[in-house]
């Protein structure tokens, strides 16, 4: 039997017409889908005023309060592999790495090895996954490159996820994306959530999570720009949704970009510089690694 884990959402209905119980939670709560909601509501770990609920189609009324607990999902346990990654800098606290296009970062019932925590576990010869997996304080996608920092303590997660919610800390991102611009820079302030239309995507959204994105035009070619950007905050698929939100989507995208873009191991974006304040000697420190060569490559071939 699943356990509820320390994990809950303390949700109040203020529409004045009727809703859907697991429409709602679906649209409040962008971390699960629509079927986990549902099957939720069947094993009754979500209540309405304090009573559970069997049916998902159940109609809210205004000042009604949900509790959602999220029951313990079954964890895929990471071993250690020998896989090669690109340390670039490491200490008893912290690590950076480069990771290449293609990796996985956190194993998951699709990739449930040859993940970057795999690849840690065994360059640190640590056998239990529990300690490096919640030392990942960030993430970037699969067919992103570029660095990532990881704790191998606790004083360095709480360092470390201070800094990212404190929004001290610096990520800077180059992309090459579609389009030609008239401004050298610009802010994009749009809210984030899940998509309505496909729960594989992230979208703007009214009432989702505030999400801010900076660039600055590096070079413009025939058809295509290469930008700096730089992060204010960390949402799933940030840069990727911003940028086809102001019709300019990262060339390779294959989730948010047209067919026709420049062919590539996925996105053209790479995670160029990373800074932040080192959890024992409060010393900044800020490290910098180019793009893959398909992308240096491709940068190439738009210039000439």
């Amino acid at each position: 039997m699943r356990k509820i884990i320390n994990k809950s959402f303390n949700l109040e209905y203020n529409e004045t017409k009727k809703g859907r119980l697991d429409a709602f939670i679906n649209n409040e709560i962008e971390e699960l889908t629509r079927s986990q909601i549902q099957k939720f509501i069947k094993d009754q770990y979500i209540t309405v005023n304090g009573q559970p609920v069997s049916k998902s189609g159940y109609k809210l009324t205004s000042g009604d309060t949900i509790l959602v607990n999220v029951p313990e999902e079954q964890s895929i346990e990471a071993v250690p592999e020998d896989i090669p990654i690109d340390v670039v800098y490491e200490d008893e606290d912290v690590l950076v790495v480069n990771k290449p296009q293609g990796m996985v970062v956190h194993p998951a019932a699709g990739h449930p090895d040859k993940t970057l925590v795999n690849a840690i576990l065994y360059h640190c010869q640590i056998n239990d996954d529990d300690v490096i997996r919640p030392g990942i304080v960030h993430r970037i996608d699969k067919d992103t490159s570029g660095l990532l920092m990881i704790a191998k303590n606790n004083l360095a997660k709480q360092s470390l996820m201070k800094q990212l919610k404190e929004k001290s800390n610096l990520r800077e991102y180059v992309a090459i994306v579609h389009g030609n611009f008239k401004e050298k820079t610009g802010k994009i302030n749009a809210p984030l959530g899940r998509s309505k239309t496909d729960r594989k995507k992230q979208a703007v959204v009214e009432n989702g999570r505030n999400s801010v994105t900076h660039f600055t035009v590096l070079e413009q070619f025939e058809n295509y720009s290469l930008l700096k950007l730089k992060l204010e905050t960390g949402r799933t698929h940030q840069i990727r949704v911003h940028m086809q939100y102001i019709g300019h989507p990262v060339a390779g995208d294959p989730l948010y970009g047209p067919k026709n873009t420049l062919k590539g191991n996925g996105q053209f974006l790479h995670a160029e510089t990373l800074g932040f304040v080192h959890p024992r000697t409060n010393k900044w420190m800020e490290f910098s690694v180019e793009p893959p060569k398909i992308f240096l490559d491709t940068l190439m071939q738009l210039r000439h």
